[in-house]
């Protein structure tokens, strides 16, 4: 062994383990550590490298690291291939910028082709930052057989996917109202659209709509101005209670709810109820339009009140402005009365010359013009200002608006038993997610918007024939693509396929592809598949190892990736994508705050590495409320804590043991059947405790309750350092060489050894550091992550003993707080330690161990009782103080009583054998009182 310096430092020893595992090509031999055993399948979420990582990947990236760590060392062959999202808005957005284009038709100047070719470009710009920062953090992966969204492979199979959907039927186009990004030009899918709430300020207008009928105004509530032109019914609730009210100052007679008088008219005297009536009576009653632009719409049923059961009197006016083309409410009651909508927007949120005074505004911008337009024609009945939770969209932070569009939809009603008992087979941490937040997202899941009106992506595979003849056949591979065109592709992209036509079955004309290409959400989903381009590679393996036995990420994949392999696993095999699935919650700043780069209200990670290693960030997050998908205020201070209470002390065990060993030149070999030999109880104890935290820890990890895992092991820690081997200095400072000396060094030996390969998937570097030092002939691994998990051996555990020892130690940590409490430390030697217990049992305990009690104390004698009288009574004298952990207070009352007595009371009951209290029973178990020096008697007082 080589000697070993106490003062360490974790980054530096972490950059020397980080050269050993290059030069020895450990990463390589550990990601084929136990090929051709039974897999343990682990999918790993791909993440976008247009952005470096940040604490949210290292905390999901540490959860996926311990996981397969742990399963390949106990025996199964885990695959951890990396992946790259390389399609989608992220990409092409991030591109746009950089083009300085803005928005779809822009893109359409500039050529798809050169637009898709800049993205293919930029989509692993930072991959190299990527690589460095996983190793950096001491997690395995396999980079050069990485997969990425954009290859042929994976978009092949994605096409397959999507093909055997279409043949199961569920696959359809729908127009329908969706979450729309005006800045991207494309709807987003319904998960999608919850991704990003923002508390906005937004104009809020009553406005006046004029009966035709009758000589009233119709008041309706908006707080979106810009779809009032697109206005073409007014709906009412059948149920609800209507008025007929005269404002009194104008004469005016306005219809609204009778439960919203109060919000409109402040005082009584301010108008007079012409008439009350419920809302069916006015169905069908026509209004005059706000604006000119649709009024000739009028002649197909618009411009009159309809009815909607969407419709509440518990705001607004109780009558809802519809403008079916930006609601999807407004667009299923107008449905219903035949009203076709009128849609005077573009793809990117501007005004059409429909609307020719706001031609080219985008629709946000044109609020303040529309309300000007409404003032001069006397239609706003009021005017106030909205705060509201309103989406914007994820990738552009734009606004979001509702918007009837053509879309492709996944059928989700026909999945949804299906989706919901493949649920119930996946086990969940934290368990309450299943039925919770996931279960419940399920429930109520909608059919999948999977279409994007965008370039850089996975085109979808369908080609349609003209409006007359309205064929359509979907492509599931490169193969059948050459079969139906006779051309054949080696990339895939829309640029490419969208020059092939294929012949129409039906009417032999050109069909063409549709231009939308596919959610990369899609993409995401169908990842078990594509990354092993199945089913045209690979099948036998994917269908013997599916579904995956583990996968983690952060909760708000519970609505995105989580969901779509769980739909698209239910369709293809009606099976769940996964077993287990460990969900982490969000990295927020320590204020509580979203991490900011602007405002740097969090530490780089970088100088967090450099500082204090991976090793300690690893622990941090791996044993905080992130791991079991609670938020975590990110503390420098709880990284720092680590180092002290976990990595040091374990480098103080390992330093202390090699300092003697080589002092003694205790060779390793001398360890092998040594357990035969052990008498030690210290000895014993420790490697039981071993073997018991070697099942826990099994028991927690079939479980995947890793933030459970990490307490018990900094524990064992404690456990290990604080006790065992302080307990035991005496044994290894000894000059003399003994079998009892050698049997101290083989338990320890032992069970650093074991330790470590416990500790190693949690802390990679300082174990492997400590076995390449401590390894002998006996243990012939390259590396301590090459080694087999430690089984635990029941023959050594010896569940009294450690109860006992329990006990023992927790005799001495109250002793230790009695000395804290009194200001008295340890080299203070004292008289006496009383002991006061009921149980015989514990008596018999803590008096074989009182030799070791009464050195750890300092004390020179350790003494029993049972009688709580008699303990008080040789006890309760004046000054007397009350000490320990445990006290009720009706203790407190009556040892306060106690404290305040003169000397010669004391002394009365002294003699009397009676407590002072007023005929009631103290219980005094856990309770330790002690004399404090009096100022007379101060001398005595110190020597007893």
């Amino acid at each position: 062994m080589k000697p070993v310096s106490p003062d360490v430092q974790f980054p530096k020893l972490e950059e020397s383990v980080l050269r050993f595992w290059r030069e020895n090509q450990i990463i390589k031999k550990g990601l084929r550590m136990n090929e051709g055993e039974k897999p343990f399948l682990f999918y790993d979420g791909p993440p976008f490298a247009t952005g470096l990582p940040h604490y949210g990947h290292l905390l999901a990236g540490t959860l996926k690291d311990v996981v397969p760590r742990y399963w390949a060392m106990k025996g199964r062959y885990v695959e951890r291939r990396w992946g790259w999202d390389c399609h989608g808005l992220p990409v092409e957005f991030e591109m746009e910028n950089e083009l300085g284009l803005s928005g779809y038709r822009e893109v359409e100047k500039f050529g798809v082709a050169k637009f898709n070719d800049a993205c293919r470009n930029i989509v692993q710009r930072y991959t190299k930052e990527w690589e460095e920062v996983v190793h950096r953090t001491g997690r395995w992966v396999d980079f050069e057989n990485q997969y990425r969204t954009m290859d042929t492979p994976f978009m092949e199979t994605v096409w397959w996917v999507l093909k055997q959907l279409w043949d199961k039927g569920l696959v359809f186009e729908g127009y329908r109202v969706m979450p729309y990004s005006w800045r991207i030009a494309t709807p987003l899918s319904n998960f999608e659209a919850s991704l990003n709430y923002k508390e906005v300020q937004d104009p809020a207008l009553t406005c006046r709509f004029k009966s035709k009928k009758h000589n009233r105004y119709f008041l309706a509530w908006t707080t979106t101005p810009w779809t009032l032109p697109s206005n073409l019914a007014l709906a009412a609730n059948k149920d609800v209670s209507y008025v007929e009210v005269e404002e009194v100052a104008t004469k005016d007679h306005y219809v609204l709810a009778q439960s919203r008088l109060a919000a409109y008219f402040k005082n009584p005297e301010d108008y007079r109820v012409i008439s009350e009536f419920k809302g069916f009576a006015l169905e069908h009653e026509a209004y005059e339009p706000l604006f000119p632009h649709f009024s000739d719409r009028s002649k197909e049923g618009a411009f009159q009140v309809i009815l909607g059961d969407h419709v509440t009197d518990t705001d607004g006016t109780g009558l809802v402005h519809t403008a079916p083309a930006f609601g999807e409410e407004d667009f299923e009651v107008a449905k219903k009365y035949k009203i076709h909508l009128v849609d005077p927007t573009d793809h990117e949120g501007r005004f059409t010359k429909a609307l020719p005074e706001f031609e080219g505004v985008n629709i946000k911008d044109a609020d303040k013009d529309i309300i000007k337009y409404l003032k001069t024609k006397n239609s706003i009945f009021r005017h106030d200002t909205y705060v509201h939770n309103y989406p914007f969209c994820w990738r552009s932070d734009t606004p979001l608006m509702q918007k009837a569009i053509s879309t492709w939809f996944v059928k989700l009603e026909p999945l949804k038993e299906k989706l919901l008992a493949n649920n119930q087979k996946t086990h969940w941490v934290p368990e309450h997610l299943r039925d919770g937040r996931f279960g419940n997202w399920l429930e109520n899941a909608r059919d999948w918007n999977i279409s994007r009106n965008r370039f850089w992506g996975t085109p979808i595979p369908i080609w349609r024939c003209n409006p007359e003849c309205g064929e359509h056949v979907c492509i599931g591979s490169i193969a059948d693509l050459e079969k139906w065109s006779g051309k054949r592709l080696t990339d895939i992209h829309k640029h490419f396929v969208d020059e092939v036509t294929i012949p129409c079955p039906k009417c032999k004309k050109a069909m063409k592809r549709i231009p939308e290409v596919l959610d990369c959400w899609f993409e995401s989903g169908s990842m078990p598949y594509g990354q092993q381009h199945y089913p045209f590679e690979n099948k036998e393996k994917f269908d013997a190892a599916f579904p995956a036995d583990f996968i983690a990420e952060g909760i708000d994949q519970t609505r995105g990736w989580f969901y779509t392999l769980s739909v698209l696993s239910t369709a293809l095999f009606d099976k769940p994508p996964f077993k287990n699935v460990i969900v982490n919650g969000l990295v927020l700043a320590e204020d509580g705050k979203k991490m900011s780069k602007r405002l740097k209200n969090y530490p780089d990670p970088k100088y967090l590495l450099d500082t204090y290693g991976a090793d300690a960030l690893r622990a941090y997050l791996t044993s905080s409320p992130a791991s079991h998908a609670e938020d975590l205020r990110f503390s420098e201070t709880g990284v720092k804590e680590i180092v002290r209470s976990v990595l040091l002390p374990l480098w103080n065990a390992y330093s202390f043991f090699t300092t003697y060993a080589r002092a003694d030149q205790w060779k390793a070999s001398q360890s092998v059947e040594f357990i035969k030999q052990l008498k030690n109880p210290l000895d014993q104890w420790l490697l039981s405790r071993l073997q018991s935290l070697l099942s826990s820890i099994e028991e927690k990890m079939k479980v995947y309750h890793l933030y459970e895992v990490v307490p018990e092991v900094i524990g064992f820690i404690d456990e290990l350092t604080n006790w065992y081997i302080r307990l035991n200095r005496r044994r290894f400072w000894s000059d003399e060489k003994s079998a009892d000396k050698d049997l101290a060094y083989s338990t320890l030996y032992s069970v650093l050894m074991d330790f470590c390969k416990v500790l190693a998937p949690i802390l990679p570097f300082v174990t492997e550091e400590i076995y390449q030092n401590l390894k002998s002939g006996g243990e012939s691994k390259e590396s301590i992550h090459l080694c087999d998990y430690p089984e635990a051996n029941q023959k050594l555990v010896n569940v009294d003993l450690e109860n006992q020892m329990s006990l023992v130690q927790k005799v001495v940590y109250m002793g230790r707080t009695i000395r804290n409490t009194n200001k008295l430390k340890t080299r203070q030697p004292l008289k006496e330690f009383l002991v006061i217990t009921r149980n015989p049992g514990d008596q018999k305990t803590i008096e074989s161990f009182s030799g070791l009690i009464a050195s750890e104390l300092n004390v020179k004698n350790v003494t029993f009782t049972n009688q709580e009288e008699k303990w008080v009574k040789l006890t309760a004298k004046a000054n007397a103080k009350v000490l320990g952990p445990k006290l009720g207070p009706k203790m407190k009352v009556v040892l306060q009583k106690i404290k305040e007595l003169p000397h010669d009371e004391v002394a009365k009951l002294e003699k009397e054998g009676k407590l002072p209290v007023e005929g009631e029973t103290v219980t005094l178990e856990d309770v330790v009182i002690e004399r404090a020096p009096s100022k007379k008697d101060s001398s005595k007082a110190k020597a007893e």
